[in-house]
């Protein structure tokens, strides 16, 4: 009796160590799963994508001010001077009022000690006001604006500036001194062949022989050629891309 008692003593025994074993065993995994989560916790959470997005911002952020401290555009004040130098010459003969022309800046636009606008940018210009050169008395005249600029973007830019213009040297002395120099010359060949009615008849003749001589060599056109240079100013204040 007392060994069956000793036999069932040992089997519980084992049989609660047994199942100390199997609690604990269950137990465990639990644990390292958790510690599992822990660790990945915040990849799920997504913190990785967050310090990509902060990344981002902070460089949309220092571009914006960027951006801020460089302007897009940029204003070219009125009465700013333009030089110039044409590309075609211009001829009052042969110019007519309304006729377009080429030019390229010879010196660059600045702003603030900023160059705006480079050396050799193509302008386009009108004539205005022409007149041809006439015999005698009538002088030639010229007058051209600017009305177009190509800065570094290409595009065409409108422009208004103020005139250059030019009158050309008046002749009126020259042909009164040829006119009269040819009646002067007329009168002493008719008194020399017939007294005061050849004189007066020498006059008239001497006189026409000079009105001729003068309109003959009167015209005086003004002619510019390819490289002169003009110099302009705007009228009205220009908006052009910031370089």
């Amino acid at each position: 009796m007392n060994a069956k008692l000793k036999c069932a003593a040992l089997m519980a025994g084992l049989m609660a160590v047994l199942m100390m074993g199997c609690q604990s065993s269950n137990q465990n995994p639990p644990a390292d799963n958790a510690a599992a989560e822990n660790t990945a916790q915040p990849e799920k959470k997504g913190g990785g994508k967050k310090a990509r997005s902060r990344e981002a911002k902070k460089g949309e952020q220092s571009t914006a001010v960027a951006r801020q401290e460089k302007p897009a555009t940029v204003t070219v004040p009125a009465g700013t001077e333009l030089s110039v130098r044409l590309v075609n010459p211009i001829d009052t003969g042969t110019a007519s009022a309304g006729s377009s022309f080429e030019a390229t800046l010879a010196a660059p636009i600045t702003v603030n000690g900023a160059e705006v606008v480079p050396v050799g940018a193509a302008v386009t210009g009108k004539v205005t006001n022409v007149v041809s050169s006439g015999r005698l008395n009538k002088p030639a005249e010229l007058a051209l604006n600017l009305d177009s600029l190509s800065p570094r973007s290409g595009d065409n830019v409108a422009i208004s500036t103020t005139s250059w213009s030019m009158k050309g040297e008046s002749h009126k002395k020259r042909d009164i001194e040829m006119i009269g120099g040819g009646a002067a010359a007329g009168a002493l060949i008719g008194a020399l062949t017939g007294g005061k009615k050849g004189a007066a008849i020498g006059t008239l003749a001497g006189g026409g022989g000079g009105t001729a001589l003068a309109a003959g060599t009167g015209k005086k056109e003004i002619k510019l050629s390819s490289e002169t240079k003009l110099s302009f100013k705007l009228r009205d204040a220009i908006t052009l891309p910031a370089g």
